[in-house]
């Protein structure tokens, strides 16, 4: 039995190759790393909004297609998808405010780490936002997606539907071991923007996960009973 698909297996590669090139550049000069590597509007944070922004046209285009066939329900979780990743994909790029040269308004200037019209950046007291949510939040939302529903999914009944009701997807268990090596690599990393990989570890496993996920099921039309 194949575990991985052709798509699979390439993405893997390829993001296997980032992170140990990654590793090694960042065990080697992390200021290199930082400045060259994962630099601000550099690949890497280019990469990781192209990933988002893949999982919401994805997305979207689940909810179109499937628009006629689908019941209230699948179509409110596929929405929220849709519209979650999109906020992801353009938080990530400041919502094109670089690329189209926009100014950033006083209060973002005043109120943003980076200066930059974004909202994970914004400080609050003397917190980023992006670091309570990335590094608390995230964390346990992770730690219950990628362990403990799938486990909940194979074992519970109730469960499996209520998923598949709301069209999310389930990981398979590759997918969790890619997370896990992934966290593993990148801790190891010295250099202080190491994390910019992660994210695009993160955009690019779960667009993986949108593209076959356990339950692909719920991006087929559903048969009349």
């Amino acid at each position: 039995m194949n575990i991985f698909s052709k798509i699979e297996k390439i993405a893997y590669s390829i993001l296997l190759a980032i992170v140990l090139f990654g590793l090694i550049l960042g065990l080697w000069d992390d200021i290199y790393f930082d400045v060259n590597y994962a630099q601000e509007d550099g690949p890497v944070e280019w990469g990781t909004a192209i990933m988002l922004f893949g999982i919401f046209a994805l997305s979207l285009y689940h909810l179109l297609t499937l628009w006629n066939t689908k019941k209230i329900l699948w179509k409110v979780g596929t929405f929220l998808f849709v519209v979650l990743f999109l906020f992801a994909a353009g938080e990530e790029i400041s919502w094109g405010q670089r690329i189209f040269g926009v100014e950033s308004s006083e209060f973002f200037i005043e109120n943003n780490a980076q200066g930059e019209t974004n909202l994970h950046n914004l400080v609050v007291g003397e917190k980023k936002i992006n670091k309570i949510i990335f590094s608390q939040l995230l964390f346990l939302v992770m730690f219950l997606y990628l362990l403990i529903t799938p486990i909940l999914f194979r074992k519970f009944s109730w469960f499996k539907d209520l998923a598949n009701k709301f069209a999310v997807p389930i990981v398979k268990w590759h997918h969790t071991i890619a997370f896990i090596v992934v966290t593993v690599l990148v801790a190891l990393n010295p250099a202080s923007r190491k994390w910019e990989v992660y994210e695009l570890a993160f955009g690019a496993i779960f667009f993986l996960i949108f593209l076959g996920p356990l339950n692909k099921e719920i991006f087929e039309p559903e048969q009349p009973k």
